[in-house]
């Protein structure tokens, strides 16, 4: 959608808001909030001008955090209901808001799998305050309990138990980023583990844990799995698809999880800030119990601050997912599902090239749409851990200010085990070895992926 559509979308969405109003007669602002127009102009026109420093996270050309511009047709559904702004806590503070929500959430519970009529869950600010919702359940059913997880799990977690008070034991990884599931049994058979948290594409490597066996052995143990699927989640669609493009089994088994989390302003299209968090059985509600009497009067339905630890949430963070959802359905083939395959095409495109190049090295095989590599050093048979790192961050900077063609991209810190067998040639003079890391989260990464790889190549020319 071009600027001029957008605009004009806009404009008449303004309009059918005011006449949806035309029965309230008007009200001229509060002369206090009342701003000076030329003083509007230049805050404007500083705001452009401050902006202009961010990197353009809306471009092909970045790829380096995890940094997905809303569609614009959540911007536009965001921009009119904030002409109302809408509070999805009680009901009639987001009477429309509060529908769309409770029309979403069985949308992503059946992506995942979960019972149709015994699910719970909602929407949330970030997957940080979701993942912090569902370890708060699994602390309520298990006061007694630690909660394990994976050392390239998300710092989230080691944060939560802080705030929960509750014990956080660390899985070791495998050398592809994964749950060890040797370590995990040993946890297990300790009887001190309440629930595992599996992760659904980690940050760094954007590894997805073995879930379909971590959900065996928690099952066999009698503890809780909960799934972060913060990043990844939306990938559960291709798992589905007729060919499906990523291992299926791991997706599948988030239906047998207990509760799953994930982030629609990563992969869903959306806007800061919209997470949200599921539960298999709607019977956890229970805990969420409290009592507001000035909050829930108007009615004898659910609202939804009564199923969630936040009170003030964005009514318009759910009528932008809802509209979105609305032209992009959550199917394997089309919709969401067709956006995930060209990201997902875009990172098997970079691995086959940059696998072609003398020099480069994959960290590991992308599972979804990350992609971690380094270079080696021209002539060097033997390369020092620290001469790959010095190199990554010279690559790094140099594709950034690159004048003619900038390409954007991170770095991320790879500890020895992880690289050790797969590349015995290294010379360990220091415990880590610095990498290049993209995120090729955007469809469009796809097309542009040999214009990003021919940047690198002469960085590192």
């Amino acid at each position: 959608m071009d600027q001029r559509a957008f605009l004009e979308h806009f404009e008449r969405g303004v309009e059918r808001m005011h006449a949806g109003f035309a029965r309230w007669e008007p009200v001229e602002p509060d002369p206090s909030t009342r701003a000076d127009p030329d003083q509007v102009e230049r805050v404007l026109t500083e705001l452009t001008e401050r902006l202009k420093v961010d990197y353009p996270y809306f471009h092909p050309r970045y790829a380096g955090q995890m940094l997905k511009p809303p569609h614009p047709v959540a911007m536009l559904a965001y921009a009119l209901t904030m002409f109302v702004n809408p509070n999805n806590h009680a009901l009639d503070g987001g009477r429309a808001t509060s529908e769309m929500e409770k029309e979403i959430i069985p949308q992503l519970a059946a992506m995942f799998g979960y019972p149709e009529e015994t699910h719970l869950g909602h929407l949330t600010a970030s997957g940080t305050i979701a993942n912090l919702e569902a370890l708060w359940i699994a602390r309520c059913l298990h006061p007694d309990k630690a909660i394990a997880v994976s050392d390239q799990a998300h710092y989230t977690h080691a944060r939560a138990g802080d705030l929960l008070r509750t014990e956080i034991k660390t899985i070791k990884s495998d050398a592809d980023g994964k749950i060890d599931l040797d370590h995990l049994a040993e946890l297990l058979a300790s009887g001190e583990i309440g629930t595992v948290v599996a992760t659904a594409g980690t940050t760094g490597l954007g590894a997805v844990d073995p879930i379909h066996e971590i959900r065996r052995m928690t099952a066999e143990a009698g503890v809780r799995l909960h799934v972060d699927a913060a990043y990844g989640g939306f990938f559960a669609l291709l798992a589905r698809a007729t060919n499906p493009p990523i291992a299926p089994e791991p997706w599948l088994a988030i239906a047998e999880s207990d509760s799953v989390v994930v982030d629609p302003h990563k992969h869903g299209l959306q806007p800061y800030g919209c997470g949200a968090v599921l539960f298999r059985d709607a019977a956890v509600g229970r805990f969420y119990q409290h009592d507001s009497p000035y909050t829930y009067f108007t009615s004898d339905e659910l609202h939804l601050g009564e199923i969630s630890l936040e009170c003030s949430r964005a009514g318009a963070a759910a009528a932008a997912f809802w509209a979105t959802l609305k032209c992009f359905p959550l199917e394997p083939e089309r919709g969401f599902g067709q956006i995930l395959g060209r990201t997902r095409q875009a990172a098997q495109k970079w691995a086959a090239l940059l696998k072609c190049h003398p020099r480069f090295r994959l960290t590991v095989e992308p599972e979804l749409d990350i992609v971690s590599f380094f270079a080696l050093p021209a002539g060097d048979s033997e390369p020092a851990a620290s001469a790959i790192s010095a190199l990554t961050r010279k690559v790094f900077h140099a594709a950034e200010r690159d004048p003619e063609e900038p390409v954007y991209l991170a770095t991320l810190k790879v500890d020895r085990e992880k690289l050790e067998g797969r590349y015995p040639e290294i010379r360990w003079d220091q415990p880590v070895v610095e990498v290049l890391r993209s995120v090729l989260m955007k469809p469009e990464h796809a097309d542009w992926v040999p214009r990003i790889q021919a940047a690198i190549e002469r960085q590192l020319n």
